[in-house]
């Protein structure tokens, strides 16, 4: 099998274990108000964009005009929630690892901010192995947009197209990689989450269906 000409990653979630992290925050952010955060919840919030994010917590926490606050106090809590440590999930260093080997591009692809993904993976110590990082605070649109995966192509200076390959493991980012055309692999991280509209779903980025996808299986 060829290689595809590109392989773009989200982040949380699906490279590193930082859902976790999030979802310790938005537990606090509901604690201090006396409410309870549910998995209807974190399904619900997973791969938002901060605004959707911020009209889901302000309807939520009944707080409604408090969108931007509520993100703001919300980010401040996953940002010293990450500094308690964050690992890679399974298979993401050595599937890194081999995409550079076979001199792939890569892109990291997040609706995070900036300051969060680089320090994720600092604390998770996996280095600067991208030719590009997209955040969906940086272009018009974050997902379930395709803006920033246009934008990760741009930058890797590929075509969109199906020979490029996103991996996602929410449903607003594989909406977002479907709508910019690519071959996109589904793998949630929340259970309960459907990706049935991405092309392959599956469970693990150590799932031989992954590596085929990726041109890696036969080498």
């Amino acid at each position: 099998m060829a290689y595809p000409e590109a392989v773009l990653f989200d982040n949380d979630g699906l490279l590193l274990d930082t859902e976790s992290v999030w979802s310790r925050a938005e537990q606090k952010l509901f604690q201090v108000r006396g409410r309870e955060f549910t998995i209807d919840h974190k399904r619900s919030l997973v791969g938002s964009s901060a605004e959707i994010a911020g009209r889901k917590l302000a309807r939520f926490l009944n707080e409604p005009g408090n969108e931007a606050g509520l993100m703001e106090e919300l980010n401040g809590l996953v940002l010293a929630e990450l500094e308690g440590g964050v690992d890679a999930m399974v298979g993401a260093r050595e599937l890194i690892e081999l995409l550079r080997l076979a001199g792939v591009p890569i892109a990291l692809v997040s609706n995070s901010p900036r300051q969060f993904i680089e320090r994720s993976h600092e604390v998770a110590g996996t280095g600067s192995p991208f030719d590009a990082v997209v955040s969906g605070h940086e272009v018009p649109e974050a997902k379930p947009a395709p803006d920033a995966y246009l934008e990760a192509c741009s930058q890797l200076g590929v075509d969109p197209g199906k020979r490029v390959i996103a991996l996602e493991d929410s449903p607003s980012g594989v909406t977002a990689a479907v709508s910019a055309g690519l071959f996109v692999v589904g793998i949630p991280s929340v259970p309960g989450v459907d990706l049935g509209h991405a092309d392959l779903v599956t469970t693990s980025l150590e799932d031989e269906s992954v590596l085929h996808a990726l041109g890696i299986e036969s080498r």
